[in-house]
């Protein structure tokens, strides 16, 4: 009998987790059955990673414990900050934040402990040493010293002052809380599947983060925000959106399935594996993407997201996903379009980590099958036994 396939694993259940719904057809994101659009904005992304790893939302009190903690896991280590001074200016920070996980794992106090504990203490250095490790390479790859750690008040603005070197405003910190939270999780993506398909085999949680970044680097995955403000920085006019859009389209129709398959050939921003219609991230970046590019005097930008959006909506039924307008958002903060996928990274590291301790509670060695294709089975044919047979007797001479 034919097995069932799916390429990709299109819509196959891997886990059970009750960390993250994705409705696609509706446009909803849920974390632990909490709608994203009253989530974001409403709680701090502190509180929101106490959701995602414990499954509620804190007390006052039990948030004060937890943001004392994340504060006291605070400090690039030493040899990463080191590590960071050696690498090639040019590295891409995706590859930099890997490399520093990597080497902070064979520092860490519990390196050698897997126990819910040290897990969970992990998780805290690593929800730390994320961001630190993204805002010191960007200021080492442009020429500056990182920042020593400052005493923000929220994991926001911590972030923005190791990048900056100055406290964000109020509504600055604000807004990319937002963004944090917004990534923080999307059920089983790439690079969360990573994450448990590594704690699945019993490898430590850094390995697992590892795995996550890695991932996250491709086009297809993190990567395309990138592209996307790439993409709105060439456009550059408002009134050039259109006929990009049309070309853009127009060149992918006259390509084969196969060539439409690679990212460069497709609209970044638009189309995703599960939603049917637009990123109910979308709609929460679409109008923070607003209000900060006219606060940062980037309104041409935003007006270019909004001449594309309207194209690709008269044109094709694709959704709209997080990658679009978070990448006016980006640009506003100033951020450059090679360094937004570490973003995403600050963001997501609560639902690698959340996911993770899930798959260390109650873990099985994720080991799915293909469906081969190859030949049937066959006999070596005695002319190639002989080849064989005389190949080797030649090396073993020589």
């Amino acid at each position: 009998m034919e097995s069932e396939w799916k390429a990709g694993l299109e819509d196959v259940i891997a886990t059970r987790s009750a960390i993250c719904q994705v409705d696609g057809a509706a446009g909803r994101l849920y974390y632990r059955g909490y709608e994203i659009g009253e989530v974001a904005g409403t709680a701090s992304f502190e509180d929101v990673t106490v959701l995602l790893w414990r499954g509620e939302l804190p007390s006052a009190a039990e948030s004060a414990q937890f943001k004392a903690r994340l504060e006291a896991a605070r400090g690039l280590p030493a040899p990463v900050a080191d590590l960071l001074q050696s690498l090639p200016r040019d590295s891409h920070p995706l590859d930099a934040l890997r490399t520093a996980v990597s080497l902070a794992a064979t520092r860490d106090p519990d390196v050698r402990a897997s126990d819910p504990e040290a897990n969970l203490r992990k998780a805290f250095r690593l929800m730390t040493l994320v961001p630190e490790t993204v805002a010191a390479w960007q200021r080492i790859r442009t020429g500056r010293a990182p920042v020593a750690t400052p005493a923000a008040v929220s994991h926001a603005a911590y972030f923005l002052e190791l990048l900056d070197g100055q406290a964000p405003s109020r509504e600055v910190a604000r807004v990319l809380d937002v963004v944090l939270t917004l990534h923080a999780d999307h059920e089983l993506n790439a690079s969360t599947f990573a994450a448990r398909v590594a704690v699945a085999t019993l490898a430590d949680l850094h390995a697992a983060i590892v795995s996550a970044i890695a991932t996250l680097k491709g086009p297809r995955h993190g990567g395309a925000n990138e592209d996307v403000l790439a993409m709105l920085l060439e456009i550059d006019e408002p009134a050039r959106a259109e006929g990009y859009i049309e070309s853009r389209l127009g060149a992918r129709a006259g390509l084969s399935r196969h060539e439409r398959g690679n990212p460069r050939a497709r609209v970044p921003g638009f189309g995703h594996r599960v939603y049917r219609v637009d990123d109910a991230r979308a709609r929460v970046l679409r109008g923070m993407a607003k209000s900060m590019a006219e606060a940062t005097g980037r309104q041409k930008l935003f007006e270019v997201a909004e001449r594309v959006y309207d194209a690709m909506r008269a044109r094709t039924t694709l959704p709209v996903n997080v990658d679009f307008f978070s990448a006016v958002v980006y640009d506003a903060l100033g951020i450059p379009p090679d360094f937004c996928t570490s973003i995403f990274a600050v963001g997501r590291v609560a639902g690698w980590c959340a996911h993770a301790l899930e798959q260390f509670a109650d873990n099985r060695l994720i080991r799915p099958r293909a469906d081969y294709v190859g030949p049937a089975p066959r006999p070596i044919l005695p002319d190639q036994r002989r080849r064989t047979e005389t190949s080797m007797a030649s090396s073993s001479k020589s």
